[in-house]
Formats: structure tokens, C-alpha cells, sequence
């Protein structure tokens, strides 16, 4: 699945080939609450160097939760009861996405978001996130949230839902070539 790159690499008397394997772009959606009051991620989902997903429930950190527990229609007893500690989302973050360029939609609050994520546990991100802009030039924002919305649409899926965002971009990438069949 990871495309392949030969390089020719001369010395004096003779030609060696090396193979470079480019990785896949990654991609990140995050789905959050969103109130007068306060705004937190609920659940992440991010795509791996082979094209997989992971997703994941977030438990909040209490310094999210505005004092009169008032979030709309989010259930804060589900996000505690089946969400990950923020710390072992931090860890594994850490571990699938170290020193990348992780490509969102860019039509949410992520850094916003992502920053919240790893201040609740004093650590740095070990990805810089970028608009899905930087890596399909020829289209602006506009474009591509309508083309993202078509994919979903053509498939069946919520647009609200983590996954589904990734998934989307991973077929846009697909569509511009940044990505085998």
C-alpha cells in the first residue's frame, strides 16, 4: 500500500539502487462538544502509516466540564464510562503519529482541540496539523468540504462521526493520487 520510490545512488565503478518507501498521508478528524460554556473533544480517530484507522472515545478531563454540567446532548456518563484516559490517548498519539504533518478538514476547532488533549497532560503534540489545503492544492477549502461531503454521502456515512471524516480524506487522497489502490 505505501507507494515506492527507487533512487539511483552512483559511486565510482558502479550503480547501487536503494528503495525509499514514501508513508501515507495521515489524517485526523476529532468530534467535540461544543456549548456557551466550553468546548472538548469526545472521541478522535486517526489514520496510520498503512492506511488503517484507529478511533477512540475521549474521557474528559474535569477541568472541561463547565460547573453546571450542562452539555448540551452530549452524555458525559458514556464518554466517562467507555472513554479513554486522556493520558493513554496522549501515549498513543505519541506512538502512531511521531514527527508527522497530520492533515485535517480544517473546518473545526482541532488545534484548539488537540491543545487541550495534551495540556491535560503536560505534553507537547509530536504532530503539526495542516489543512487538507497544503496537501490537495488545486482545490480550495470550499471544494474540498463539498467533495468530502459528496464521499459521504456516496457511501452512506455520517459526516459528524470521527472516522468517517478520516475515511473521507483517505479517499480524496486516493482520488488524487497521493495513494495506491
Amino acid at each position: 500500500m505505501l507507494p515506492t520510490v527507487w533512487h539511483e545512488a552512483s559511486t565510482r565503478h558502479t550503480k547501487c539502487y536503494r528503495e525509499f518507501t514514501l508513508p501515507l498521508p495521515r489524517f485526523l478528524d476529532i468530534e467535540y462538544c461544543q456549548t456557551d460554556d466550553t468546548v472538548f473533544p469526545t472521541a478522535i480517530s486517526w489514520s496510520l502509516e498503512d492506511g488503517r484507522l484507529k478511533t477512540v472515545v475521549i474521557a474528559p478531563d474535569d477541568s472541561w466540564i463547565p460547573e453546571d454540567g450542562d452539555l448540551g446532548d452530549v452524555d458525559l456518563r458514556y464518554l466517562e464510562e467507555q472513554g479513554v484516559p486522556i493520558i493513554e490517548l496522549a501515549r498513543e498519539l505519541h506512538q502512531d503519529l511521531p514527527d508527522q504533518t497530520v492533515y485535517t478538514d480544517g473546518m473545526d476547532p482541532d488545534e484548539i482541540l488537540i491543545d487541550l488533549i495534551f495540556n491535560a497532560v503536560a505534553m507537547e503534540p509530536p504532530f503539526e496539523l495542516a489543512p487538507l489545503t497544503e496537501l490537495i492544492t488545486h482545490l480550495d477549502a470550499d471544494s474540498l468540504d463539498d467533495r468530502r461531503r459528496q464521499l459521504l454521502f456516496d457511501e452512506g456515512l455520517e459526516p459528524t462521526v470521527a472516522e468517517n471524516g478520516v475515511y473521507s480524506m483517505l479517499l480524496m487522497a486516493r482520488e488524487e493520487g497521493l495513494l495506491e489502490d
